[in-house]
């Protein structure tokens, strides 16, 4: 049995360890607060070794771990100074001699905007703002990490999320969801178990290289909102101008409705054999409002 350490023990990692957490030995997950750390330890019973990573000083129990460590996780996002996973144990990962595969989670943005137009992997990244600029130097740094360790790193560029607690339903139920109309804006999404089962893929594949982690439908922000009305049984919530709406958006939100892509998830398919369990949102909401209490 293997050892795994996800840096960033948040939610893409939490689904993939609950989906697939039999196949290790050992979990440590990195989090933020030392309350977080005793909740997750006493949840899990044991199963689960949480550490406090501030992003910054490096914890010695998690450096002599990584000894040991097989499969690496990554979710932690990169700042102005660069990876701070890379920054505080790089060194440490790349002496790991048991290292075999890496999965970084990174996202979509770094191809900035493209009309509209369909992109794969072979599309060349070109990203418009300071956080995506710093995903594709946090992504090349892995790669490089990769190449000099013989360990290897499956870059996963991640859609809009969505899933179980993070969804369309959610927010019309809580009177927070908004049906905002921006002609021609397109979004990508993808169901939180289809990011668990692309990285089980990766890491049993000893998958390199970048993965585009998207459904099949590319669609307007708009349209989950309205079936998840459908499927409640109530009126969806009446439309909002994007002109309207950005005038109270934050920077960060702001920054997602100025570009537009369709992202193509061929090489998904074909390289990792993966099937989405939803391939569009209509079968990811469908099954969350069935499985509702």
């Amino acid at each position: 049995m293997a050892t795994l350490i996800c840096f960033g023990f948040g939610y893409c990692a939490e689904h993939f360890v609950a989906a697939f957490g039999g196949k290790f030995e050992r979990i440590i997950g990195t989090v933020r607060s030392p309350e977080r750390a005793a909740v997750l330890n006493a949840f899990e019973g044991g199963r689960l070794q949480a550490v406090v990573f501030d992003g910054m000083r490096p914890e010695p129990e998690l450096t002599s771990a990584i000894v040991d460590a097989n499969y690496v996780l990554v979710s932690v996002p990169p700042g102005e100074i660069g990876d701070p996973v890379l920054a505080a144990y790089g060194q440490a990962l790349g002496r790991a001699g048991n290292l075999r595969a890496v999965a970084y989670l990174s996202t979509i943005g770094v191809y900035g905007d493209r009309n509209g137009e369909w992109i794969g992997e072979q599309t060349p990244a070109s990203p418009q703002s300071s956080r995506a600029r710093q995903r594709l130097a946090a992504e090349r740094a892995w790669q490089r990490l990769g190449e000099a360790s013989g360990a290897s790193v499956a870059v996963l560029r991640l859609a809009g999320i969505y899933g179980p607690g993070r969804n369309a339903l959610m927010q019309i139920a809580r009177g927070k969801a908004r049906r905002i109309v921006k002609p021609g804006q397109i979004f990508n999404r993808i169901h939180v178990a289809d990011i668990a089962q692309v990285i089980d893929a990766a890491f049993t594949r000893g998958a390199s290289g970048i993965f585009n982690v998207a459904d099949d439908e590319p669609s307007a922000p708009a349209d989950p909102v309205v079936f998840a009305a459908q499927l409640l049984g109530v009126a969806a919530p009446p439309e909002i101008s994007f002109e309207v709406a950005a005038a109270a958006m934050s920077p960060l939100a702001l920054s997602f409705w100025q570009e537009c892509r369709r992202v193509k998830n061929d090489k998904l398919k074909r390289e990792l054999g993966v099937t989405l369990r939803y391939p569009t949102f209509r079968e990811g909401l469908r099954a969350l409002f069935e499985e509702k209490p």
